[in-house]
């Protein structure tokens, strides 16, 4: 009995994966192994990135805070204080919005924790 190989999947493997590859420099583009390894670490590094995004956008956000506080003699951690303390419900992501686009009620804000 011949030897049964399912060479239709086999090769769907192969081109789903050189395709992922696409814009690859040398033989990361074109070779299977070698393209093979190089996705799955640029999925790796997708991963990691998905996580650090995270904390870089908090980070920008912190020192857009700090930045603006700043202006209105005031730091980053005695502003955060007082926010929570007269629970004030907005969170960094606005807080930095409003420091960027909208000095006057960023202002306001401030004035009103003083």
């Amino acid at each position: 009995m011949p030897r049964s190989v399912n060479s239709v999947a086999a090769k769907a493997r192969r081109k789903k994966v050189l395709k992922q590859a696409k814009g690859y420099f040398g033989r990361r583009k074109n070779v299977h192994t070698v393209a093979k390894n190089a996705i799955e670490k640029g999925m790796q590094y997708a991963y990691q990135g998905r996580k650090q995004k995270k904390r870089n956008f908090r980070a920008l956000w912190i020192q857009r805070i700090n930045a603006a506080t700043r202006e209105h003699g005031m730091s980053y951690s005695t502003f955060m204080g007082k926010i929570a303390k007269n629970n004030i419900e907005l969170n960094r992501k606005v807080l930095a919005d409003l420091a960027m686009n909208d000095a006057a009620a960023f202002k306001a804000i401030v004035d009103s924790l003083k």
